[in-house]
């Protein structure tokens, strides 16, 4: 379900400049990276990429998603961390993503661990985003 912009708590603004190969920020300057392609796109590798940073923004997202569920389910899992692997590819239109959410739950068995992985895809604001658009496989 989509929100109205009075729903709005936060907004993030980035500005990138040359794209893929140049540089992009936050306008409040906790983020400023240079970007560039990775070595397997022909790129240089030097700096990060957008697929980097939407994996980053992905895992740490869906372990605040998972905490919340957790907190729900009355489920221990600190020490927990996720991971989000971001590929990209050719595909029909150009290039799309794949992405695959692994989260490491120490504290919970494996079939309760599942359980909390797929509520929390659920609840996930970067999940629904995705869903209907990417592949997104929970691991």
């Amino acid at each position: 379900m989509s929100i109205q912009q009075t729903d709005v708590l936060y907004t993030a603004v980035a500005t990138a400049e040359n794209g893929r190969d140049g540089r992009v920020a936050t306008d409040d300057g906790t983020l400023d990276v240079v970007v560039n392609p990775p070595k397997e796109m022909g790129g240089s590798g030097t700096g990060t990429n957008p697929e980097q940073l939407f994996a980053a923004g992905y895992s740490a997202c869906f372990q605040g998603a998972l905490g919340v569920v957790a907190r729900q389910e009355k489920a221990d899992i600190t020490g927990s961390t996720v991971t989000a692997k971001v590929g990209i590819g050719k595909n029909a239109d150009g290039f799309g993503l794949i992405v695959e959410i692994s989260a490491d739950i120490p504290n919970v068995d494996p079939t309760e661990a599942r359980s909390l992985l797929e509520k929390a895809h659920q609840v996930c604001p970067y999940s629904k985003a995705t869903t209907g658009n990417i592949t997104v496989t929970l691991t």
